[in-house]
């Protein structure tokens, strides 16, 4: 991974807030002539600095408005058990993010369903079957003092 300067710092965050933004406008952001913010651009990308490019999208209006916060505690932590049980989290579409955690907890995943039906589906057609579970520990988010995707400026 390269080390990153404030420009290319720069650049990122302006793209995180708009990533739409054409590089004629991201060039005027970030003071840099377009054709030099082009190359630190694609740089970036290459890099592996940035790694894609998405839409935010309003839940509720997608169908999905319950998102849950699920704690999980695996019963061994076995490689095989881990290995395992991180694999089957990338493969449920319902799991948004799934973090390792220090703590009680072994993982914190995110995950959204249209009702509280979906929610009970989920826990046991999705987790159940995974195995190697010692516990389920969930939380409901009923609403949201603040979400953004840009970093704050380093240094």
């Amino acid at each position: 991974m390269p080390k990153l300067d404030a420009i290319d710092r720069k650049i990122i965050r302006a793209l995180q807030a708009n990533g739409r933004m054409t590089n004629l406008d991201l060039a005027a952001e970030v003071n840099l002539s377009p054709s030099p913010c082009l190359r630190r651009l694609r740089l970036l990308e290459q890099s592996g600095a940035i790694t894609g490019y998405s839409v935010d999208v309003d839940a509720q209006a997608y169908g999905l408005p319950v998102t849950v916060m699920v704690r999980i505690t695996l019963d061994k932590h076995t490689q095989d058990v881990v290995g395992h049980f991180e694999d089957q989290m990338k493969r449920i579409p319902e799991v948004l993010e799934c973090m390792v955690m220090t703590g009680l907890s072994d993982y914190l995943v995110r995950v959204v369903v249209s009702d509280l039906e979906g929610y009970e589906r989920f826990v046991r057609e999705r987790l159940h079957p995974i195995g190697g579970i010692g516990s389920i520990d969930t939380s409901f988010v009923y609403g949201v003092v603040k979400r953004t995707h840009v970093y704050p400026e380093v240094g």
